[in-house]
C-alpha cells in the first residue's frame, strides 16, 4: 500500500489577519510533526471571506504571487519538509485579480497555481466583482506526494472540472472552500444545501476513481454592510476515498486540524472494477461544449 498522509486546518477566521497566518503557521507546524505529507488549507485562508459585499477598498487585500504569503508558506513548507496547498486572493496587474491556489513543494519551491474558474454572484457570495475568471485551465499539478487536480469552492459543483483533471492524471481531487448557510433559509433547506455540497464530490470521487480533499472554513463571519445576517460557514471538512466512501468528516462548527491516512494504491483497483474510462463514448459527446441544446 502507498499511503500518504494529508493534513488539513478547518479554521474559524477573524478580522485579524496577523492572528489568522500565525494560527495557520502554528497549524502547519504542528500538523508536519504528527507525519502530514501533505497539508491542505480553505480557501482564502489568510482574512474573512471578504465578497460578502463590494468594496473596492477591499481590493487591497490582494497580493502578487510570488508575494509576502508565498514567501511565507515557502519557508514553511521547506523548514517542515510538507507539500502545502495554500489559496491566495491574487493581485496579477492593477484592475486585474484571481482567486489563486498556490501548490508549495517540500522543499520550498512554488511548482503550480490554479486560478478558480467558476466564479459565483450571490448574496453574500459577490465573488465577479472581484475575481477575474481563471486562464490557467484544468490541468493537475506535479508534486513529490503525488499529481493534484487542485480546484477551487465553486468548482466542486462542475463535473466537467473534475473529469478533465481525472483525464489528465490527478490522482486526487483538492478543494478549498468558503461555504455555509444563509440566515433566511429554513434549517431543513440549510442541511440539503450542506449535504448537496457533500454529494456532490463524493460523485465526482466516484465517477472519477479518485479520492477527493475538501477542506472549508467554520463559524460565523459578519457582513460589514449589513444587507445580510452574515455566513455561518459550515465546516464539514472530509477526505473521501475513490468510491465516495467517507474517510473522515470535521464537524460543522469547530475548528480542527487533522491527519488523514489515504490509501494511494486503491484508486487503480476501483478503476479496474469500475472501468468509467474506459466505457466514456467519446464519440458523442461534442454538444457538451454548448450553453444548452435547444
Amino acid at each position: 500500500m502507498r499511503e500518504l498522509k494529508v493534513g488539513f486546518l478547518q479554521q474559524h477566521n477573524t478580522a485579524d489577519t496577523k492572528d489568522n497566518i500565525l494560527r495557520l503557521g502554528e497549524g502547519i507546524t504542528d500538523l508536519a510533526k504528527r507525519g502530514a505529507q501533505l497539508i491542505v488549507l480553505q480557501e482564502l485562508h489568510n482574512t474573512l471571506y471578504f465578497c460578502q459585499t463590494e468594496d473596492v477598498d477591499l481590493f487591497d487585500l490582494a497580493e502578487t504571487i510570488p508575494g509576502p504569503s508565498t514567501k511565507l508558506y515557502c519557508e514553511l513548507a521547506k523548514k517542515c519538509g510538507v507539500v502545502i496547498v495554500a489559496s491566495l486572493f491574487e493581485k496579477r496587474a492593477p484592475g486585474l485579480y484571481h482567486n489563486t491556489a498556490v501548490v508549495i513543494e517540500s522543499n520550498g519551491e512554488i511548482v503550480g497555481k490554479y486560478r478558480k474558474m467558476h466564479i459565483p454572484d450571490d448574496p453574500a457570495y459577490y465573488e465577479k466583482f472581484y475575481f477575474t475568471p481563471g486562464d490557467l485551465g484544468f490541468h493537475p499539478i506535479q508534486t513529490s506526494v503525488g499529481k493534484l487536480g487542485v480546484l477551487v469552492c465553486w468548482d466542486q459543483w462542475y463535473p466537467e472540472a473534475a473529469r478533465l483533471m481525472a483525464m489528465q492524471g490527478a490522482e486526487m481531487l483538492i478543494y478549498p472552500t468558503a461555504i455555509g448557510y444563509a440566515d433566511n433559509d429554513t434549517p431543513e433547506e440549510q442541511q440539503r444545501q450542506r449535504m448537496a455540497w457533500q454529494t456532490v464530490m463524493r460523485g465526482h470521487a466516484v465517477a472519477n476513481g479518485l479520492p477527493v480533499i475538501a477542506v472549508n472554513r467554520v463559524g460565523f463571519e459578519p457582513d460589514s454592510s449589513g444587507q445580510t445576517a452574515g455566513i455561518q460557514f459550515w465546516g464539514t471538512s472530509f477526505v473521501a476515498g475513490p468510491q465516495g466512501e467517507i474517510i473522515y468528516e470535521a464537524s460543522t462548527d469547530d475548528e480542527e486540524s487533522i491527519v488523514v491516512e489515504m490509501d494511494m494504491d486503491r484508486s487503480e483497483q476501483v478503476r479496474r472494477w469500475w472501468p468509467f474510462l474506459r466505457d466514456r463514448r467519446i464519440d458523442a459527446y461534442g454538444d457538451i461544449t454548448k450553453r444548452f441544446i435547444d
